[in-house]
């Protein structure tokens, strides 16, 4: 099993930049996936997840109206599309996948069955 993370960077406040997970050795359309993000001296925090079987998704608050998780029909990788980024977002993003069936909102990021190595993106101001 992988999820291997990639597309993150340093950008300028105000600019944008698209995540992207690409799975492998294991069912990807009855996984939720997620995105979750750690700051140095901060709580990791989850930002985005989306249901593969159905689409459904949902934000942290922080993030809401800025950035977008999705997948393509085709294709077994998760993106997080991020606009209008600020120096508060400046994290390590991690991929993480769980059972569709198992997965409810608020799942701790330990107790996810799969977790990816994390892209760094940094904001500057």
């Amino acid at each position: 099993v992988q999820l291997v993370e990639s597309g993150g960077g340093l950008v300028q406040a105000g600019g944008s930049l698209r995540l992207s997970c690409a799975a492998s050795g294991f069912t990807f359309d009855d996984h939720a996936m997620c995105w979750f993000r750690q700051a140095p001296g901060r709580r990791r925090e989850g930002v985005a997840c989306i249901s593969r079987n159905d689409g459904d998704t949902v934000y942290a608050p922080t993030v809401k109206g800025r950035f977008t998780i999705f997948s393509r029909s085709l294709g077994n990788a998760v993106y997080l599309e991020m606009n209008n980024l600020i120096p508060e977002d400046t994290a390590v993003y991690t991929c993480v996948a769980q059972l569709t069936d198992d997965w409810y909102e608020g799942l701790p990021f330990d107790d996810y069955a799969y977790r990816g190595q994390g892209t760094q993106v940094t904001v500057s101001s």
